[in-house]
């Protein structure tokens, strides 16, 4: 009986080759779209939020905490295929059964990773989420099917983003009229999320966060807008027959520009005492949008 051994042969060589062109190849296309701040941001929309700025740091930390493990993974992939290479036809590498040392590792160390990630997941989302300080103002947002309507609370008079006086101006969007929230540079603001029907989600990708909107519950979240701008936001969950046409836009304004716009909808007759709902309860609460009303405030 004889051992047969594979022959090698410039196929398998030049296979080799190419890997390694590849890899080469790779890593220089990575290093040089490190000279973009998009790539910087691996994929992510530059924030417009101070909440945002640490999302984004946790996004790229992943990133790096992922490539150095890669690179790590793939050096001793390397390695080993150099060092313990076959050197002559008729050489039988060493049989290696287990290595328990090297086991070890790569249990442990996994592990060690995944309690990295979590912890830092965990105080991230605490920043993110954080409540405690009072805002400037709250804006009640309702997603329904199928558009959004913005309530924003006014008189204002303790500055905790409450209003004293149960007072609210109203912007709400159709199916054929998308609507617009505006946003105050440089303030806090409040989202507090319902609906009157099913599972929304509302989300600006230019936030970096977002949120379901779900019947029955109060979600709610803070913003501090540090940038201005127009930017484009949706419902993220899909909520039915026509939730492509759940869209919304933004304008972060500065501060007066948005009392202005506040002013503008109590002129147009859009006050009430009573956060309007959304769906088809719009049609028939107090402040509810008409034909003639619709889109008036822009």
């Amino acid at each position: 009986m004889s051992l047969w051994l594979p022959q090698r042969s410039a196929v398998s060589r030049g296979g080799a080759r190419r890997l390694g062109l590849s890899a080469a190849l790779g890593l220089g296309v990575l290093l040089m779209s490190g000279c973009s701040s998009e790539a910087r941001r691996l994929a992510m929309p530059e924030p417009v939020t101070e909440q945002g700025e640490h999302t984004l740091d946790l996004w790229q930390g992943a990133w790096i905490a992922a490539l150095v493990t890669g690179v790590v993974v793939w050096g001793l992939i390397f390695w080993v295929v150099v060092r313990y290479r076959r050197r002559s036809d008729d050489e039988i590498p060493v049989q290696t059964r287990y290595n328990l040392p090297l086991e070890i590792f790569y249990t442990v160390a996994p592990i060690m990773m995944v309690i990295v990630f979590f912890a830092q997941t965990v105080r991230v989302q605490n920043i993110v989420l954080d409540e405690d300080t009072p805002p400037d103002q709250t804006i009640g947002v309702v997603g329904f099917q199928w558009s959004w309507a913005f309530n924003y609370a006014l008189d204002d008079e303790n500055g905790d983003g409450v209003s004293e006086t149960d007072r609210y101006v109203w912007e709400a969007g159709t199916a054929g009229y998308i609507p617009t929230l505006y946003v105050p540079e440089g303030s806090t603001t409040r989202f507090e999320l319902s609906s009157p029907d099913v599972i929304h989600d509302f989300g600006v990708p230019g936030f970096l966060i977002k949120m379901d909107v779900i019947p029955g519950r109060d979600n709610s979240f803070q913003v501090t807008p540090k940038r201005l701008g127009e930017f484009a936001g949706k419902c993220y969950e899909l909520c039915g027959t026509y939730h492509s046409r759940m869209l919304f836009n933004v304008q972060v304004v500065p501060q007066e520009k948005y009392d202005a716009y506040l002013q503008t909808l109590v002129d147009a007759g859009r006050e009430t005492d009573a956060p309007i709902t959304g769906g088809e309860f719009v049609r028939t609460q107090a402040g509810a949008p008409t034909d003639e009303t619709e889109g008036a405030a822009e």
